[in-house]
């Protein structure tokens, strides 16, 4: 089974079923043109518990060995090390979707909860990422995304937590390259956080490649005597891989020890990449978004709606767009879900919503002036304001 759906899925394709029946059933990319759900099969295997440092003391922040899973010893490089940056194992709960086939569960893992500053999934990639930069004597990290990519907030706040700098290459419109980026989402973290931000316009970044702007950054920084680590975008390399490696034995220790161990049928994931494996598997369906962290009306919409019913808010870019695609999925074939027990994956990305402000307004317009008759009781000083 592939479970390693957010970053380049071409280095998981020789991962075992790790304890996992394991078969795609269908995949609908999302949006810019390599994010679509991906849906596995899941049934829970034996595996011990773990008893790592995250589970009690003063484990947050502390660099120790790397252990494995048994199932991806064969896989290589094997990491060495890894530093503890998220708040692991995130929770899984049942989600009260409305209007689910007959006897369809779905539940939830939270990896939108693995940290306020590095929530989703990007610290587990950065777990391992930020290890290795460490190992190697760097003092700062170079990496690149969109102008809101939850990866470069997350990088931001991990370098600042083991004393590097960050310098982030982010991609906008041209119109925008002389102008303050501002301080919404996922800036507002970053430039908190003293990152140094370059600005690109997309027309750049499509002709010149973010390897060669990294490079580039790269080159300018060591010119200056600097030590840079470059982290690919997304954190999405053979290295970063391994923190999805470390999510697969989770969710099966987490199966392990709940009061229900049925196991889930399906594993649903926003994921990266699939079309450089797309004729390996078999899709029934495929969908496309209108682009990267681009929304139609009606998936801003599910999002609100989505919220307003189960208090779960999706992100725009990512989870929002596979949950929309999942429901829709379950509307127009029902019969194919009925009576499955489903895992979708929350990838996090809230900041994500606060760059799509203008558009969420017309769809939250629960507010209104209080009404207070004259007949209710006022005197000074009764209301104490903290």
């Amino acid at each position: 089974m592939q479970l390693l759906g957010i970053g380049p899925i071409t280095s998981a394709t020789s991962l075992p079923a790790a304890g996992f029946r394991g078969r795609i059933h269908k995949a609908i990319p999302s949006s810019h043109n390599h994010r679509p759900f991906t849906v596995f099969s899941l049934m829970a295997s034996k595996v011990p518990a773990d008893t790592s440092a995250r589970s009690g003391g003063f484990g947050f922040l502390t660099q120790g060995p790397y252990d494995p899973p048994s199932w991806a010893s064969h896989l290589s490089p094997i990491p060495f090390r890894t530093f503890s940056l998220g708040h692991l194992p995130t929770p899984i709960h049942k989600w009260n979707l409305p209007n689910l086939p007959p006897n369809t569960e779905v539940w939830l893992k939270r990896d939108d909860l693995s940290g306020m500053q590095l929530s989703g999934n990007k610290v587990r990639k950065l777990e391992f990422l930020m290890a290795d930069a460490v190992a190697q004597g760097a003092d700062c990290i170079v990496t690149i995304g969109g102008i809101q990519s939850n990866h470069c907030r997350a990088t931001a706040v991990a370098s600042k937590y083991l004393n590097l700098n960050c310098f982030l290459i982010l991609r906008t419109s041209k119109a925008l390259l002389d102008k303050d980026p501002g301080l919404t989402g996922n800036l507002l973290v970053e430039r908190l956080v003293g990152a140094h931000v370059d600005l690109v316009s997309k027309e750049e970044y499509a002709k010149i490649g973010s390897v060669a702007l990294t490079n580039l950054l790269k080159e300018r920084l060591i010119s200056e005597g600097r030590r840079p680590y470059v982290i690919p975008v997304g954190g999405s390399n053979s290295l970063g891989t391994w923190g999805y490696v470390e999510a697969t034995r989770e969710i099966e220790q987490q199966l392990q020890t709940a009061a229900d161990t049925r196991g889930f049928d399906d594993i649903v994931v926003a994921c990266g990449r699939i079309l450089q494996f797309v004729s390996q598997l078999d899709f029934p369906r495929l969908a496309k978004g209108l682009g990267y962290a681009i929304n139609t009306e009606e998936e801003l919409k599910f999002v609100k709606e989505i919220a307003c019913t189960t208090g779960v808010v999706l992100d725009p870019v990512y989870s929002g767009k596979a949950a929309f695609g999942l429901l829709k999925d379950m509307a127009e074939h029902p019969e194919e879900w009925e009576g499955r027990r489903i895992l979708f994956i929350h990838t996090g990305g809230l900041l994500g919503l606060f760059d799509k402000t203008n558009q969420l307004t017309p769809l939250v317009g629960n507010w209104r002036h209080m009404e207070l008759h004259e007949s209710v009781p006022r005197a000074d000083g009764i209301g104490k304001m903290f």
